[in-house]
Protein backbone atom coordinates (compact mmCIF):
# COMPACT_ATOMS: atom_id res chain seq x y z
CA UNK A 1 0.00 0.00 0.00
CA UNK A 2 1.34 3.21 -1.07
CA UNK A 3 1.43 5.99 1.56
CA UNK A 4 -0.82 7.80 -0.18
CA UNK A 5 -3.52 5.64 0.14
CA UNK A 6 -2.10 5.03 3.78
CA UNK A 7 -3.16 8.16 4.97
CA UNK A 8 -6.10 8.75 2.88
CA UNK A 9 -7.75 5.80 4.63
CA UNK A 10 -6.10 7.15 7.44
CA UNK A 11 -7.91 10.79 7.69
CA UNK A 12 -11.14 8.73 6.28
CA UNK A 13 -11.28 6.44 9.29
CA UNK A 14 -9.99 8.15 12.10
CA UNK A 15 -11.47 10.22 14.94
CA UNK A 16 -11.80 13.88 13.95
CA UNK A 17 -11.55 16.95 15.74
CA UNK A 18 -14.57 18.35 14.14
CA UNK A 19 -17.45 15.92 14.06
CA UNK A 20 -18.87 17.90 11.36
CA UNK A 21 -16.30 16.85 8.41
CA UNK A 22 -17.62 13.54 9.47
CA UNK A 23 -21.21 13.77 9.00
CA UNK A 24 -20.37 15.65 5.39
CA UNK A 25 -18.27 12.87 4.47
CA UNK A 26 -21.28 10.57 5.76
CA UNK A 27 -23.89 12.58 3.80
CA UNK A 28 -21.79 12.33 0.47
CA UNK A 29 -21.69 8.91 1.03
CA UNK A 30 -25.11 9.03 1.62
CA UNK A 31 -26.19 11.20 -1.53
CA UNK A 32 -23.80 9.40 -4.01
CA UNK A 33 -25.63 5.79 -3.10
CA UNK A 34 -29.17 7.05 -3.39
CA UNK A 35 -28.70 8.65 -6.54
CA UNK A 36 -27.03 5.13 -7.93
CA UNK A 37 -29.52 3.19 -6.63
CA UNK A 38 -32.22 5.07 -7.94
CA UNK A 39 -30.59 5.47 -11.42
CA UNK A 40 -30.26 1.66 -11.38
CA UNK A 41 -33.97 1.05 -10.02
CA UNK A 42 -35.44 3.47 -12.83
CA UNK A 43 -33.38 2.74 -15.60
CA UNK A 44 -34.29 -1.24 -14.86
CA UNK A 45 -37.97 -0.11 -15.10
CA UNK A 46 -37.62 1.59 -18.12
CA UNK A 47 -35.68 -1.17 -19.63
CA UNK A 48 -38.62 -3.45 -18.56
CA UNK A 49 -41.07 -1.37 -20.19
CA UNK A 50 -39.53 -1.14 -23.48
CA UNK A 51 -38.65 -5.02 -23.44
CA UNK A 52 -42.49 -5.79 -22.52
CA UNK A 53 -43.67 -3.72 -24.73
CA UNK A 54 -41.08 -4.53 -28.00
CA UNK A 55 -42.33 -8.64 -26.87
CA UNK A 56 -46.07 -7.98 -27.49
CA UNK A 57 -45.63 -5.69 -30.04
CA UNK A 58 -43.70 -8.29 -32.30
CA UNK A 59 -45.93 -11.26 -30.70
CA UNK A 60 -48.80 -9.63 -32.70
CA UNK A 61 -47.11 -8.35 -36.28
CA UNK A 62 -44.77 -9.76 -38.10
CA UNK A 63 -40.89 -8.60 -38.57
CA UNK A 64 -40.47 -7.36 -41.81
CA UNK A 65 -43.68 -7.38 -43.97
CA UNK A 66 -43.35 -6.80 -48.29
CA UNK A 67 -46.29 -4.65 -50.12
CA UNK A 68 -46.63 -3.88 -54.02
CA UNK A 69 -47.10 -1.00 -55.78
CA UNK A 70 -48.93 -2.05 -57.96
CA UNK A 71 -51.24 -5.01 -56.05
CA UNK A 72 -52.11 -7.52 -58.81
CA UNK A 73 -48.75 -8.23 -59.07
CA UNK A 74 -49.02 -10.29 -56.14
CA UNK A 75 -51.56 -12.24 -57.76
CA UNK A 76 -51.89 -15.51 -57.99
CA UNK A 77 -52.74 -17.79 -61.64
CA UNK A 78 -55.59 -20.18 -61.26
CA UNK A 79 -52.79 -22.96 -60.89
CA UNK A 80 -51.85 -21.28 -57.71
CA UNK A 81 -48.25 -20.07 -58.73
CA UNK A 82 -46.52 -17.00 -59.51
CA UNK A 83 -47.53 -13.60 -57.36
CA UNK A 84 -46.85 -13.77 -54.17
CA UNK A 85 -46.04 -17.58 -53.86
CA UNK A 86 -42.95 -17.36 -55.86
CA UNK A 87 -41.81 -14.54 -53.57
CA UNK A 88 -42.68 -16.36 -50.67
CA UNK A 89 -40.45 -19.75 -52.10
CA UNK A 90 -37.82 -16.72 -52.84
CA UNK A 91 -37.79 -15.35 -49.58
CA UNK A 92 -37.92 -18.70 -47.01
CA UNK A 93 -34.76 -19.50 -48.64
CA UNK A 94 -32.44 -17.05 -46.69
CA UNK A 95 -31.19 -18.76 -43.09
CA UNK A 96 -32.43 -15.50 -40.94
CA UNK A 97 -36.19 -15.91 -42.48
CA UNK A 98 -38.00 -18.13 -39.88
CA UNK A 99 -41.28 -18.24 -42.04
CA UNK A 100 -42.92 -15.77 -44.22
CA UNK A 101 -47.28 -15.88 -45.22
CA UNK A 102 -49.42 -14.17 -47.16
CA UNK A 103 -52.18 -11.63 -45.72
CA UNK A 104 -54.72 -9.51 -45.98
CA UNK A 105 -55.71 -6.43 -44.33
CA UNK A 106 -59.07 -4.22 -43.59
CA UNK A 107 -61.34 -2.35 -41.61
CA UNK A 108 -64.81 -3.63 -40.74
CA UNK A 109 -67.39 -2.83 -38.79
CA UNK A 110 -68.01 -5.24 -35.90
CA UNK A 111 -71.30 -5.94 -34.42
CA UNK A 112 -73.00 -8.16 -32.11
CA UNK A 113 -75.90 -8.44 -29.67
CA UNK A 114 -74.06 -6.32 -27.17
CA UNK A 115 -73.09 -3.20 -29.71
CA UNK A 116 -71.22 -2.75 -32.28
CA UNK A 117 -67.61 -1.21 -32.99
CA UNK A 118 -64.98 -0.96 -35.52
CA UNK A 119 -62.95 -3.25 -36.00
CA UNK A 120 -59.09 -4.41 -37.99
CA UNK A 121 -58.98 -7.68 -39.40
CA UNK A 122 -55.96 -9.35 -40.80
CA UNK A 123 -57.12 -12.56 -42.89
CA UNK A 124 -53.80 -15.72 -42.44
CA UNK A 125 -52.92 -18.67 -43.35
CA UNK A 126 -53.60 -20.24 -39.85
CA UNK A 127 -50.95 -23.10 -40.40
CA UNK A 128 -48.50 -20.95 -41.77
CA UNK A 129 -49.11 -17.47 -39.19
CA UNK A 130 -49.10 -20.13 -35.60
CA UNK A 131 -45.13 -20.65 -36.34
CA UNK A 132 -44.47 -17.25 -35.49
CA UNK A 133 -47.13 -15.03 -33.72
CA UNK A 134 -46.82 -15.74 -29.88
CA UNK A 135 -50.25 -13.96 -29.55
CA UNK A 136 -51.95 -17.59 -31.95
CA UNK A 137 -49.47 -20.22 -30.38
CA UNK A 138 -50.88 -19.37 -26.69
CA UNK A 139 -54.72 -18.42 -27.58
CA UNK A 140 -56.27 -17.99 -23.85
CA UNK A 141 -59.43 -20.08 -25.70
CA UNK A 142 -59.98 -22.02 -28.32
CA UNK A 143 -57.63 -23.40 -31.27
CA UNK A 144 -56.75 -22.35 -34.62
CA UNK A 145 -58.19 -25.46 -36.33
CA UNK A 146 -61.49 -23.97 -36.08
CA UNK A 147 -60.68 -21.02 -38.02
CA UNK A 148 -60.89 -22.72 -41.12
CA UNK A 149 -64.69 -24.48 -41.51
CA UNK A 150 -65.93 -26.70 -44.56
CA UNK A 151 -68.76 -25.63 -44.13
CA UNK A 152 -71.25 -23.33 -42.46
CA UNK A 153 -69.85 -20.07 -40.62
CA UNK A 154 -66.25 -19.03 -40.68
CA UNK A 155 -64.74 -18.72 -37.51
CA UNK A 156 -63.03 -15.76 -36.09
CA UNK A 157 -60.29 -15.24 -33.76
CA UNK A 158 -60.67 -11.65 -31.37
CA UNK A 159 -58.99 -10.40 -28.78
CA UNK A 160 -59.47 -10.64 -24.73
CA UNK A 161 -60.63 -6.86 -24.21
CA UNK A 162 -62.92 -6.74 -27.35
CA UNK A 163 -64.57 -10.15 -26.05
CA UNK A 164 -64.77 -8.49 -22.50
CA UNK A 165 -66.40 -5.71 -23.64
CA UNK A 166 -69.23 -7.48 -25.50
CA UNK A 167 -69.84 -10.47 -23.90
CA UNK A 168 -68.13 -13.04 -25.96
CA UNK A 169 -66.93 -16.38 -25.56
CA UNK A 170 -66.02 -19.18 -28.05
CA UNK A 171 -68.59 -20.38 -30.16
CA UNK A 172 -70.20 -17.33 -29.98
CA UNK A 173 -71.85 -15.08 -33.07
CA UNK A 174 -70.79 -11.85 -34.36
CA UNK A 175 -71.38 -10.20 -37.84
CA UNK A 176 -68.59 -8.00 -39.64
CA UNK A 177 -70.18 -5.38 -42.38
CA UNK A 178 -67.51 -5.01 -45.20
CA UNK A 179 -67.20 -1.31 -46.69
CA UNK A 180 -67.32 -3.36 -50.42
CA UNK A 181 -70.78 -4.26 -51.16
CA UNK A 182 -73.64 -4.10 -54.08
CA UNK A 183 -75.11 -1.22 -56.09
CA UNK A 184 -79.18 -1.92 -56.25
CA UNK A 185 -81.98 0.13 -56.92
CA UNK A 186 -81.95 0.41 -53.53
CA UNK A 187 -79.13 2.03 -53.16
CA UNK A 188 -75.18 0.57 -51.66
CA UNK A 189 -75.96 -2.09 -49.78
CA UNK A 190 -73.28 -3.26 -47.26
CA UNK A 191 -72.26 -7.17 -47.21
CA UNK A 192 -72.38 -8.55 -44.07
CA UNK A 193 -70.80 -11.68 -43.10
CA UNK A 194 -71.59 -14.01 -40.01
CA UNK A 195 -68.63 -15.54 -38.27
CA UNK A 196 -68.19 -17.62 -35.02
CA UNK A 197 -65.76 -16.98 -32.38
CA UNK A 198 -63.15 -19.59 -32.80
CA UNK A 199 -60.57 -18.36 -30.34
CA UNK A 200 -59.82 -15.57 -28.02
CA UNK A 201 -56.19 -14.25 -27.51
CA UNK A 202 -54.23 -11.76 -24.91
CA UNK A 203 -52.06 -9.72 -27.08
CA UNK A 204 -51.15 -7.73 -23.26
CA UNK A 205 -51.54 -4.39 -25.52
CA UNK A 206 -55.03 -2.65 -25.71
CA UNK A 207 -55.07 -1.44 -29.14
CA UNK A 208 -54.45 -5.36 -30.09
CA UNK A 209 -56.89 -6.23 -27.56
CA UNK A 210 -59.95 -4.36 -28.27
CA UNK A 211 -59.66 -3.95 -32.35
CA UNK A 212 -57.21 -6.27 -33.66
CA UNK A 213 -59.04 -10.12 -34.55
CA UNK A 214 -57.42 -12.87 -37.30
CA UNK A 215 -59.70 -14.55 -40.15
CA UNK A 216 -58.77 -17.21 -42.26
CA UNK A 217 -57.10 -15.53 -45.68
CA UNK A 218 -59.89 -17.20 -48.09
CA UNK A 219 -62.96 -15.72 -45.34
CA UNK A 220 -61.11 -12.17 -45.50
CA UNK A 221 -61.17 -12.48 -49.88
CA UNK A 222 -64.73 -13.16 -49.42
CA UNK A 223 -65.30 -10.55 -47.08
CA UNK A 224 -63.64 -7.65 -48.72
CA UNK A 225 -64.71 -8.94 -52.30
CA UNK A 226 -61.01 -9.34 -53.62
CA UNK A 227 -60.44 -11.44 -56.35
CA UNK A 228 -59.22 -15.25 -55.73
CA UNK A 229 -55.17 -15.00 -55.30
CA UNK A 230 -55.15 -11.23 -54.39
CA UNK A 231 -52.87 -10.36 -50.73
CA UNK A 232 -52.71 -7.44 -49.46
CA UNK A 233 -48.69 -8.40 -48.76
CA UNK A 234 -46.39 -11.23 -47.04
CA UNK A 235 -45.27 -10.95 -43.56
CA UNK A 236 -41.81 -12.41 -42.47
CA UNK A 237 -40.81 -13.78 -39.46
CA UNK A 238 -36.96 -13.74 -38.30
CA UNK A 239 -35.35 -16.02 -36.12
CA UNK A 240 -33.87 -12.82 -34.53
CA UNK A 241 -36.44 -9.93 -34.87
CA UNK A 242 -33.51 -7.26 -34.40
CA UNK A 243 -31.69 -8.06 -37.51
CA UNK A 244 -34.88 -6.70 -39.62
CA UNK A 245 -33.22 -3.55 -40.79
CA UNK A 246 -30.25 -5.68 -41.77
CA UNK A 247 -32.93 -8.42 -43.11
CA UNK A 248 -34.68 -5.93 -44.79
CA UNK A 249 -31.60 -3.87 -46.68
CA UNK A 250 -30.92 -7.08 -48.13
CA UNK A 251 -34.41 -8.18 -49.26
CA UNK A 252 -35.10 -4.83 -50.99
CA UNK A 253 -31.93 -5.30 -53.13
CA UNK A 254 -32.83 -8.94 -54.14
CA UNK A 255 -36.80 -8.40 -55.01
CA UNK A 256 -37.93 -6.50 -57.91
CA UNK A 257 -38.54 -2.49 -57.87
CA UNK A 258 -41.97 -3.19 -58.01
CA UNK A 259 -41.90 -4.71 -54.19
CA UNK A 260 -41.25 -2.41 -51.32
CA UNK A 261 -39.97 -3.86 -47.28
CA UNK A 262 -41.25 -2.25 -44.10
CA UNK A 263 -39.97 -3.96 -41.03
CA UNK A 264 -41.30 -3.59 -37.56
CA UNK A 265 -38.54 -1.01 -36.15
CA UNK A 266 -39.11 1.49 -39.11
CA UNK A 267 -43.00 1.23 -38.03
CA UNK A 268 -42.93 1.64 -34.43
CA UNK A 269 -40.32 4.02 -34.46
CA UNK A 270 -41.62 7.17 -32.67
CA UNK A 271 -42.69 4.93 -30.37
CA UNK A 272 -39.53 3.74 -29.02
CA UNK A 273 -37.78 7.38 -29.87
CA UNK A 274 -40.25 8.61 -27.21
CA UNK A 275 -39.26 5.80 -24.58
CA UNK A 276 -35.55 6.58 -25.06
CA UNK A 277 -35.90 10.66 -24.88
CA UNK A 278 -37.88 10.02 -21.61
CA UNK A 279 -35.57 7.54 -20.91
CA UNK A 280 -32.29 9.65 -20.67
CA UNK A 281 -34.28 12.49 -19.40
CA UNK A 282 -35.07 10.40 -16.00
CA UNK A 283 -31.25 9.46 -16.41
CA UNK A 284 -29.70 13.15 -16.25
CA UNK A 285 -32.63 14.06 -13.44
CA UNK A 286 -31.98 11.30 -11.38
CA UNK A 287 -27.83 11.95 -12.15
CA UNK A 288 -28.45 15.41 -10.50
CA UNK A 289 -28.81 13.22 -7.38
CA UNK A 290 -25.01 11.77 -7.89
CA UNK A 291 -23.64 15.34 -8.52
CA UNK A 292 -25.24 16.96 -5.41
CA UNK A 293 -23.47 14.11 -3.27
CA UNK A 294 -20.25 15.00 -5.55
CA UNK A 295 -20.43 18.95 -4.04
CA UNK A 296 -20.40 17.08 -0.71
CA UNK A 297 -17.78 15.29 -1.62
CA UNK A 298 -16.12 18.89 -2.35
CA UNK A 299 -16.88 20.50 1.19
CA UNK A 300 -15.83 17.81 3.05
CA UNK A 301 -12.45 18.04 1.17
CA UNK A 302 -12.02 21.71 1.91
CA UNK A 303 -12.95 21.57 5.42
CA UNK A 304 -10.04 18.69 6.04
CA UNK A 305 -7.78 20.53 4.21
CA UNK A 306 -8.68 22.91 6.58
CA UNK A 307 -8.16 21.24 9.25
CA UNK A 308 -5.31 19.01 8.13
CA UNK A 309 -3.03 22.20 7.69
CA UNK A 310 -0.69 21.37 10.00
CA UNK A 311 -0.22 17.41 9.37
CA UNK A 312 -0.07 18.84 5.21
CA UNK A 313 3.17 20.73 5.97
CA UNK A 314 4.82 18.52 8.31
CA UNK A 315 4.35 16.25 5.39
CA UNK A 316 5.80 18.40 2.89
CA UNK A 317 8.48 19.10 5.89
CA UNK A 318 9.28 15.51 5.54
CA UNK A 319 9.74 15.19 1.32
CA UNK A 320 6.38 14.40 0.21
CA UNK A 321 5.93 16.28 -2.92
CA UNK A 322 2.79 18.58 -4.08
CA UNK A 323 2.06 15.50 -6.25
CA UNK A 324 1.83 13.25 -3.32
CA UNK A 325 -0.36 15.70 -1.54
CA UNK A 326 -2.73 16.02 -4.13
CA UNK A 327 -3.19 12.66 -4.72
CA UNK A 328 -3.96 11.99 -1.10
CA UNK A 329 -6.84 14.21 -1.19
CA UNK A 330 -7.93 12.82 -4.63
CA UNK A 331 -7.76 9.33 -3.23
CA UNK A 332 -9.76 10.11 -0.07
CA UNK A 333 -12.58 11.89 -2.21
CA UNK A 334 -12.88 8.76 -4.87
CA UNK A 335 -13.33 6.35 -2.18
CA UNK A 336 -16.18 8.26 -0.51
CA UNK A 337 -17.41 8.03 -4.22
CA UNK A 338 -16.60 4.59 -4.38
CA UNK A 339 -17.97 3.56 -1.14
CA UNK A 340 -21.28 5.60 -1.85
CA UNK A 341 -21.23 3.73 -5.63
CA UNK A 342 -21.17 -0.05 -4.23
CA UNK A 343 -23.94 0.97 -1.05
CA UNK A 344 -25.91 2.54 -4.37
CA UNK A 345 -24.92 -0.97 -6.55
CA UNK A 346 -25.92 -2.80 -3.64
CA UNK A 347 -29.29 -1.02 -2.55
CA UNK A 348 -30.97 -0.68 -5.95
CA UNK A 349 -29.57 -4.18 -7.41
CA UNK A 350 -31.67 -5.84 -4.30
CA UNK A 351 -35.12 -3.61 -4.89
CA UNK A 352 -35.14 -4.01 -8.96
CA UNK A 353 -34.18 -7.97 -8.39
CA UNK A 354 -37.19 -8.02 -5.44
CA UNK A 355 -39.53 -5.93 -7.98
CA UNK A 356 -38.64 -8.33 -10.59
CA UNK A 357 -39.19 -11.84 -8.30
CA UNK A 358 -42.47 -10.97 -6.40
CA UNK A 359 -43.71 -8.29 -8.78
CA UNK A 360 -45.39 -6.31 -5.32
CA UNK A 361 -46.33 -3.33 -7.43
CA UNK A 362 -49.23 -3.86 -9.36
CA UNK A 363 -49.97 -1.17 -12.21
CA UNK A 364 -53.90 -0.26 -13.19
CA UNK A 365 -55.27 -2.66 -15.57
CA UNK A 366 -55.51 -1.67 -18.96
CA UNK A 367 -53.74 1.70 -18.33
CA UNK A 368 -50.35 0.71 -19.01
CA UNK A 369 -48.92 -2.90 -20.97
CA UNK A 370 -48.16 -4.87 -18.28
CA UNK A 371 -50.00 -5.47 -14.86
CA UNK A 372 -47.10 -5.00 -13.01
CA UNK A 373 -43.78 -3.24 -12.67
CA UNK A 374 -41.67 -4.95 -14.74
CA UNK A 375 -38.06 -4.81 -14.57
CA UNK A 376 -34.58 -5.81 -16.87
CA UNK A 377 -31.08 -4.75 -15.57
CA UNK A 378 -28.75 -4.59 -18.04
CA UNK A 379 -25.09 -4.45 -17.56
CA UNK A 380 -23.84 -1.59 -19.99
CA UNK A 381 -26.63 0.50 -18.02
CA UNK A 382 -25.67 -0.76 -14.43
CA UNK A 383 -21.60 -0.32 -15.77
CA UNK A 384 -22.35 3.55 -17.53
CA UNK A 385 -24.31 4.48 -14.09
CA UNK A 386 -21.06 3.66 -11.98
CA UNK A 387 -18.70 4.89 -14.51
CA UNK A 388 -20.52 8.47 -14.39
CA UNK A 389 -20.95 8.05 -10.76
CA UNK A 390 -17.09 7.18 -10.38
CA UNK A 391 -16.19 10.50 -12.86
CA UNK A 392 -18.80 13.18 -10.41
CA UNK A 393 -16.73 12.39 -8.17
CA UNK A 394 -13.17 12.01 -9.38
CA UNK A 395 -14.03 15.75 -10.60
CA UNK A 396 -15.29 16.69 -7.27
CA UNK A 397 -11.66 16.36 -5.76
CA UNK A 398 -9.84 18.21 -8.22
CA UNK A 399 -10.09 21.92 -6.95
CA UNK A 400 -9.54 20.46 -3.23
CA UNK A 401 -6.91 18.52 -3.72
CA UNK A 402 -5.22 21.14 -5.93
CA UNK A 403 -5.69 23.45 -2.95
CA UNK A 404 -3.88 21.34 -0.90
CA UNK A 405 -0.88 20.85 -2.92
CA UNK A 406 -0.44 24.42 -3.10
CA UNK A 407 0.29 24.76 0.27
CA UNK A 408 3.62 26.56 1.77
CA UNK A 409 4.60 24.66 4.69
CA UNK A 410 6.67 27.44 6.27
CA UNK A 411 3.18 29.92 5.92
CA UNK A 412 1.26 27.36 7.66
CA UNK A 413 3.67 26.37 10.72
CA UNK A 414 4.51 30.13 11.15
CA UNK A 415 2.24 30.40 14.41
CA UNK A 416 2.36 27.01 15.63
Amino acid sequence: MGFELFIALRYLFSKRQQAFISVISIMSVLGVAIGVGALVVVMGVYNGFTEDIRNKILGANSHIFIQSVVPQYLDVNEEGRGGYVDVVEKISKNPEVKAAAPFLYTEVLFSSPNGATGLIIRGIEPHKADEALTILQQLKEGTLEDLIRPKGVQGIVIGEELASRFGLKVGSRINLMSPSGERTTAGFVPKIVAYRVAGIFKAGLNDYDNRLAFISLQSARELIGTPAGRVSGIEIFLNNPMQAKEVSALLRDELPNYLYTRNWIETNASLFAALQLERIGMFIVLALIVLVGSFSIITSLVMLVMEKTKDIAILMSMGASSSSIRRIFMLQGTIIGFIGTMIGYIGGLTLAFLLQKYQFIELPHGVYASDHLPVLISFMDTALIGCASMFMCFLATIYPARQAAKLVPAEALRYE
